[in-house]
């Protein structure tokens, strides 16, 4: 595993973090397949992954406990960093901050955060919790040392994204990013913009919810031609890895063999990989895919539960 320091050195993260919103399942969203997760889980731990990125919504509100007990059990909790998120949508007034957070750590197990975000900003979540007082209330979790970093992940535009970051001085920024997504919300002037400003940043959905993994086959005709060997997911996850502005690439994975491909990569591509010829076979292979007309879906699930009962992602799915 390649580690990548964050804060000049002060600590030294994985290049790439474990996603706890996929795990694998039996019956639902919250019926998490725990001997099937622990092996994910152990064999990523073995081999050097040592950043968990979660949330509060997961699973259905599952993935936090079901990460908390694990962690407990294998007696880790010194050895990984751990990350989950404010869920903004939820907060109301200025208690809930500390009725999430708090409910947060009881789930988790643990008395402190290393980075803890703000979840899913968009310009009125932001506007919302930035007047309720939430970087005071940061910046106090730190000084009590129940948050050792603090930063948020981004669903809006760039313009947006630029007033968050000009706003405070944050420790980290998270946003989406993938050969596909240059352009999209913050993209690659976001990650950019946010680099200059002295923010590292986290990458999320580098395999655009797995679509990379499989891409249609004029886009796959692309990349074979280059090099036959290299798997989508390979030519995926260089893509992010190779970029000097990304301290870790989260990874949603669900299955023990996604683990072990991920890590394999992560293992070998690191900062400057690719050439210059390589990077023009990313963009032609992103132009070949643009010309086919597709919902631009990479299954989070945050627009369900829908209030007509509607399986949004699914129907998204099938029609692509």
């Amino acid at each position: 595993m390649i580690y990548r320091e964050f804060k000049k050195g002060k600590i030294k993260v994985s290049s790439l973090g474990f996603g706890a919103m996929r795990f694998p399942t039996i019956k639902n969203e919250g019926d998490i397949d725990v001997l099937k997760t622990e092996r994910m889980l152990d064999y990523a731990i073995e081999n050097g992954v040592n950043y968990i990125d979660t949330a509060y919504p997961y699973h259905d509100g599952m993935s936090e406990p079901f990460l908390g007990h694990y962690i407990e059990k294998r007696k880790i909790r010194e050895k990984i960093y751990l990350a989950t998120k404010m869920p903004v949508w939820l907060v109301e007034k200025k208690e809930d901050f500390d009725f999430y957070f708090n409910t947060q750590l009881n789930r988790l197990r643990t008395d402190y955060i290393d980075f803890y975000l703000l979840h899913s900003l968009w310009k009125k979540s932001w506007e919302k919790v930035r007047d309720l007082g939430v970087i005071d209330w940061l910046i106090n979790k730190k000084k009590e040392g129940k948050i050792r970093y603090f930063g948020f992940s981004f669903h809006d535009e760039f313009e947006v994204f630029k007033e968050i970051v000009d706003y405070y001085d944050w420790d980290f920024a998270q946003i989406q990013l993938n050969y596909m997504d240059v352009d999209y919300q913050a993209g690659e002037r976001g990650l950019l913009y946010a680099y200059k400003k002295g923010i590292q940043v986290i990458i999320m959905e580098p395999i655009k919810g797995g679509k990379l993994a499989n891409p249609p086959e004029r886009v796959l005709k692309v990349l074979k031609e280059f090099d036959p060997k290299r798997t989508p997911v390979e030519w995926a996850l260089s893509f992010v890895l190779n970029k000097k502005e990304v301290f870790t690439v989260l990874s949603g994975m669900s299955a023990l063999e996604h683990v072990k491909e991920n890590i394999r990569i992560a293992s070998k591509y690191d900062v400057g990989c690719l050439t210059k010829e390589e990077e023009e076979i990313l963009k032609e292979a992103r132009e070949e895919w643009l010309k086919i007309k597709f919902i631009d879906c990479t299954n989070c699930k945050y627009c369900l539960p829908c209030p007509f009962g509607v399986n949004i992602p699914k129907n998204f799915e099938i029609y692509n």
